[in-house]
């Protein structure tokens, strides 16, 4: 059956990335591998929300799961009717890696929360936001080092996190979009789709 191999490859294609995002995510919540910033609540609100754990991880995994074990169902209506729970499931999978995607482009351009020095002394603040300047800070390193005073080097930790992040959850979308198409193949065409039948000469 192409349309549960094609499932079950996505499927697990999408583990891994799942489990990148978690990581990066629960990285992001503890800059210079602390957790004072995150007691503290000196951490911008789009690492809090944590959107790689629980968006582009936990509900991709659970759709996932789904991918994986769609292709088990035995008879035409059986299989109908776990690519229609699929199609259900990716197009969650499709708005939750969405949205992690979205919480981390705004948390990218935002620029990390940090002490700096402003014109009443040290304070916690994004500096780089809101920036009069045309140019995005992503593109000018040689202004990260000087902007935060505490956490270190936490304008690359955010950077090169919530790029990660971006990432691997726009291919996540992609992918899920993919298996989208793929269901519906599977609901009009039922398990035989795709199998090479021979006729006997």
């Amino acid at each position: 059956m192409c349309v549960a191999r094609c499932s079950r490859c996505l499927g697990w294609t999408l583990v891994p990335m799942a489990t990148i995002c978690m990581v990066a995510n629960l990285l992001l919540l503890f800059p210079d591998l602390k957790t004072k910033y995150l007691v503290e609540s000196h951490l911008t609100s789009e690492a809090r929300w944590a959107t790689g754990v629980w968006a582009s991880g936990v509900v991709i995994l659970v759709a996932a799961r789904a991918f994986i074990s769609s292709g088990n169902k035995t008879g035409c209506c059986g299989f109908r009717a776990a690519m229609v729970c699929q199609a259900g499931y990716t197009c969650v999978a499709v708005a939750a890696a969405g949205f992690c995607f979205l919480t981390c482009g705004k948390g990218l351009v935002q620029g990390p929360l940090c002490l700096y020095n402003s014109t009443r002394g040290p304070t916690w603040g994004t500096p780089f936001f809101p920036d009069n300047s045309k140019r995005l800070y992503v593109y000018d390193p040689e202004r990260w080092d000087s902007a935060c005073i505490e956490p270190r080097n936490v304008v690359l930790w955010n950077v090169s996190l919530f790029t990660v992040l971006m990432t691997i959850s726009g291919i996540q979308a992609i992918l899920c979009t993919v298996n989208i198409i793929n269901s519906l193949l599977g609901m009009l065409c039922g398990p035989g789709f795709g199998i090479n039948k021979v006729t006997p000469a």
